[in-house]
């Protein structure tokens, strides 16, 4: 399949969406696949996250979508969890590859109960959409704004300071306390903070699981071809 990827929200996220699915093509023994990224606005996709105006963002989308069909693309994923906010309202002319609906058998199929979220703030605030029907979420409620604000920095910056960095990895030992069997980067750009990190607790980056998913479509034809 042809994988289209709304990219630019942000442009840090998007780069490791294209590394790590190049990777696990590769991992899978197929040299070439089909790829078109287009360009989005984080700002753009914040104010309006922010907002909850989930039809002025779908509509924002739309263009982006319509020019990956152009593409000749099969399908199209958003290289954000927070970008998931209006994907009920997208009306995209591809199929949506959700980045948020596999996560729950996940979680399951590795026997983890209860999970400790980071990313934005609806991401935290809505327990990943309300879409966990297996698993348990745990948040910090009242630091809600200042982990959301944090990491909306660290996504428009695509860098993240050493300050920023203990503030997460600080924020997983509380949930670890708290009862989390794992902690979950539910936010692209998390990876800015976690990469390269051994905070001493499991870690599961979303992205991971959204891009397997993704390296399945893309390699299917020619694997069972």
């Amino acid at each position: 399949m042809h994988i289209g990827l709304i990219g630019g929200i942000g442009v840090a996220a998007s780069l490791v969406y294209y590394k790590r699915l190049a990777a696990q093509v590769a991992a899978r023994g197929v040299e070439k696949f089909d790829l078109t990224i287009v360009h989005g606005d984080i700002r753009e996709l914040i104010r309006n996250n922010l907002a909850d105006r989930r039809k002025e963002q779908a509509l924002a989308f739309l263009p982006l979508v319509r020019r990956l069909q152009n593409a000749e693309c099969d399908c199209v994923a958003l290289t954000s969890l927070g970008a998931h906010f209006c994907v009920d309202e997208l009306e995209s002319p591809l199929p949506v590859i959700s980045g948020i609906a596999p996560l729950d058998a996940h979680f399951a199929r590795q026997g983890i109960k209860r999970i400790g979220l980071l990313g934005t703030r609806v991401v935290m605030r809505t327990r990943l959409y309300g879409q966990l029907a297996r698993t348990e979420a745990l948040v910090l409620d009242h630091q809600i704004e200042e982990l959301g604000q944090t990491y909306q920095d660290i996504a428009v910056a695509g860098a993240c300071s050493p300050e920023q960095r203990e503030l997460f990895l600080d924020a997983g030992r509380r949930m670890i306390s708290m009862g989390a069997d794992a902690i979950v980067l539910a936010g692209t750009d998390l990876n800015l903070a976690f990469e390269g990190q051994d905070p001493g607790y499991p870690v599961i980056d979303a992205l991971d699981v959204h891009v397997a998913l993704l390296a399945d479509l893309a390699t299917q034809s020619r694997t069972d071809g």
